[in-house]
């Protein structure tokens, strides 16, 4: 029991530790850094995502020519803990649909280093999307019961998987051992905990937002009732750092019907209101090649 809780409290404060960033300045936007790991013979593309605190899609994206479930001991894996910060205000909990990620703005102290904190999260399916737009956490619990809703409920019995009235909490409730309450749908969506932590980074909810246990043992007790959410989704993101200027571009929604043009002209759009501050001249081939892999990793795109 003891190794077992050593081990726990390990893979807590490292996961606390990769999910903590100092603030950047005002007029910067981005945090973090790419790196590169090799993978150990047991591993698997998934084993080294929970390691590091990233989502499924997430790596595989940042690797995909790397084997998802045998990439092999020795193979360098890209590590992509490298984000431009959402556009809009830097406060609360703020969530990017498409990116399929969400930041902790938490308030310093007096005499404290601001910072930012951010975790993956699993959405909602495409016929169960998470809604957009601003919101609050009005509650918290620890330990929840979950009471299904009818329409899933009937999901699940179709097919042939019935489910109980109330799931009592414990190792099969799916909403792990911490939920957090939105004003938004009536209440009826979560950001919790879940005991499928496969399924972080990916859509694969019901509209809620699912972290992983870990993550979100740290996050919870930090977050007040009343503390505001934003939902957003910002499948194109533009910002500064020194001198240059960045791009990360993630797979649009389905049910958004983002055509490639209009991600283009999305970029545009914002690379011109970046430049309205600071002009440079722009890397033309970085912009495309950004726009047509949508890797989710910021790139340069203006040139020295």
């Amino acid at each position: 029991m003891r190794t077992y809780l050593a081990s726990f409290a390990l893979l807590l404060s490292r996961a606390a530790a990769s999910a903590t960033f100092d603030m950047p300045l005002a007029e910067f936007d981005l945090i973090g850094a790419i790196h590169v790991v090799e993978a150990r013979q047991e591993d698997t593309l998934l084993d080294i995502a929970r390691r590091y605190d990233i989502g499924q899609e997430q790596i595989t994206r940042a690797n995909p020519d790397v084997d998802r479930w045998l990439p092999g001991g020795g193979t360098p894996v890209i590590i992509p803990t490298h984000y431009i910060l959402p556009a809009g205000p830097r406060e609360g909990l703020v969530l990017n649909v498409p990116e399929m990620r969400i930041y902790y703005f938490p308030k310093a102290k007096p005499g404290e280093t601001p910072v930012v904190q951010t975790y993956p999260v699993g959405i909602g399916r495409q016929d169960w999307g998470t809604p957009l737009g601003l919101t609050k956490v009005v509650g918290k619990k620890k330990n929840p019961t979950w009471t299904p809703p009818a329409s899933i409920r009937k999901e699940h019995e179709e097919a042939g998987d019935p489910l109980p009235a109330v799931v009592p909490a414990g190792p099969d409730n799916p909403l792990g051992q911490y939920a957090m309450r939105l004003g938004i749908g009536g209440g009826s969506y979560l950001i919790h905990g879940t005991n499928k932590a496969f399924g972080v980074g990916m859509r694969a909810s019901h509209g809620c937002i699912r972290m992983m246990p870990e993550d979100i043992e740290y996050l919870f007790p930090q977050i007040e009732v009343g503390t505001p959410v934003r939902i957003v989704s910002q499948p194109v993101k533009v910002g500064w750092f020194g001198g240059k200027l960045y791009l990360e571009v993630h797979e649009p929604l389905e049910e958004d019907q983002v055509g490639h043009a209009t991600l283009i002209a999305t970029a545009m759009a914002l690379i011109d209101e970046a430049q309205a501050s600071r002009l440079v001249e722009l890397d033309e081939v970085a912009i495309e090649k950004a726009l047509m892999e949508q890797t989710g990793m910021p790139v340069p795109i203006s040139l020295l």
